[in-house]
């Protein structure tokens, strides 16, 4: 099945088709809860129904959304999906509820709404368990024939094996004579002399070039067969991008990262993302008020009144400029008795009992949006890391100093894509989603990250 590309994002049209079958099932909802309700004979008023059908349709689709209900990243089985479409109902219900007070001309009648939602319930549940089987049927995945079998085509199999998220299926590598074979032979296919003969034999749709030295190498003219014939070519870092939604560092050289589309950042771009920052983050702020004030006061009595209720510590911002980020005190206060800077870990015995909480709550982080309004952050990037853990990660993980070229974020794509990192190697798995973002970064992903963040606080996935 294809992969969409929405202002530089990709998307897999499986999700696209989802979100779509959502809408319309939720409109006829509400179409048909006023239509049952009417043949009972109660009164119910249906001027303007279509707008109040795709308000309705509109925020069913968001708080899915905000339940990772059009991840690639399916949810756990039946009881997952379930689990899932029902908190996003009930968070449905609290937002039209805001929707009628604000707007009351969208206010539909409470009988409609919740005969409507009765509807929508089932229908849902059918409709994500049809997709679910629907997409994970290997007939439906395209066809992709690697040209390569050196190192660089060993990497990408390595990630195809591994990674649980590719929408295509790789059914064979192919041998260029100068390649020394990194792959077996069970694993190969033919050679670069019958490429685009055996493309058409094998009914592939695309070729992927994972090929590490190409400089009079490549097939050129059965590559372009292929292309006339309608195989695409792709290349094999743009390959593992759009199937993984990562930058893959295996594959990855500098002059890719000059000469391919994105890393592009317009002035426009960067006033609307500040005035998106400064709302998202002081609307945010006035809401969590309540909340922060509970938690300090936790923190306070925890300490016997004694500890501080902040933590402030330096991070490496946009272009290495070196701020102090603002965080609810966690843990003890000597967690760093020696001054030697520790990653968190899980169980970690420095953390408190309050701070289990609201770490696992993502409360620890309400602070930041002070970071935010004040600009050394954004809502949406890269997390910020300390300097001295910036200065080893350089030494050892190419590429890493390209995430501070923007600003740290209080969420980002590689939250929604990785779990909580703690390591050398957690760190460079977070830096190529990093990347991916800095590189497709645009309002639209912002807005898709923002609204998918809600399920990674509410499920708790990667807090420690």
């Amino acid at each position: 099945m294809p992969t969409l590309r929405l202002f530089r994002h990709y998307i897999p049209a499986s999700a696209v088709f989802l979100v779509i079958a959502d809408f319309v099932l939720a409109m006829a909802a509400l179409h048909g809860s006023i239509s049952a309700l009417q043949a009972f004979g109660t009164d119910v008023h249906s001027l303007g129904v279509e707008w109040k059908a795709a308000v309705f349709g509109g925020v069913m689709v968001l708080c899915n959304m905000a339940m990772g209900l059009y991840q690639t990243r399916p949810a756990e089985g039946v009881v997952g999906i379930f689990v899932r479409l029902l908190i996003g109902l009930v968070s449905a219900m609290v937002v039209l509820a805001l929707l009628f007070f604000v707007f009351p001309s969208l206010l539909v009648g409470r009988s409609v709404l919740v005969v409507a939602m009765a509807i929508w319930m089932p229908m849902a549940v059918m409709n994500h368990l049809v997709f679910t089987g629907f997409v994970d049927q290997a007939a439906l995945k395209r066809r992709v024939l690697v040209l390569g079998a050196g190192s660089t085509a060993k990497a990408l199999a390595e990630l195809h094996e591994h990674q649980g998220r590719f929408r295509s299926k790789i059914v064979g590598f192919v041998r260029l004579s100068h390649e020394s074979p990194a792959l077996s032979e069970a694993q190969m296919v033919g050679s670069g002399g019958e490429l685009a003969e055996l493309a058409a034999k094998l009914d592939v749709d695309e070729v992927v070039i994972a090929v590490s030295e190409r400089r009079n190498t490549l097939p050129l003219d059965e590559l372009l067969d292929c292309k006339s014939k309608g195989i695409d070519v792709i290349d094999g870092t743009t390959f593992i991008e759009r199937e993984t939604g990562k930058v893959a560092l295996e594959l990855l050289s500098p002059g890719w990262l000059v000469f391919s589309d994105g890393f592009e950042d317009s002035h426009a771009s960067r006033i609307a993302r500040r005035v998106l920052d400064v709302v998202a983050a002081g609307s945010l702020l006035l809401l969590s008020l309540p909340v922060m004030a509970v938690t300090a006061l936790a923190i306070l009595v925890e300490s016997g009144f004694k500890g501080p209720i902040l933590y402030r510590q330096h991070r490496v911002g946009e272009n290495d400029r070196i701020f102090e980020v603002m965080k609810f005190r966690s843990m003890r206060v000597d967690a760093e008795l020696d001054g030697q800077p520790r990653w968190a870990h899980k169980n970690d015995d420095r953390v408190t009992r309050v701070g289990r909480i609201i770490r696992r709550a993502r409360i620890d982080e309400l602070p930041q949006l002070f970071n935010v309004l004040k600009g050394d952050m954004g809502f949406v990037g890269p997390r910020p890391e300390r300097p001295e853990f910036v200065e080893m990660l350089r030494g050892s993980i190419p590429f890493y100093g390209e995430r501070h070229r923007i600003k740290p974020g209080l969420t980002g794509w590689a939250q929604l894509c990785y779990p909580y990192g703690a390591s050398e190697k957690d760190a460079a798995e977070k830096l190529q989603f990093d990347l991916y973002y800095l590189k497709n970064r645009s309002i639209f992903l912002d807005l898709l990250i923002l609204i998918q963040t809600v399920e990674v606080v509410l499920f708790g996935r990667g807090a420690r």
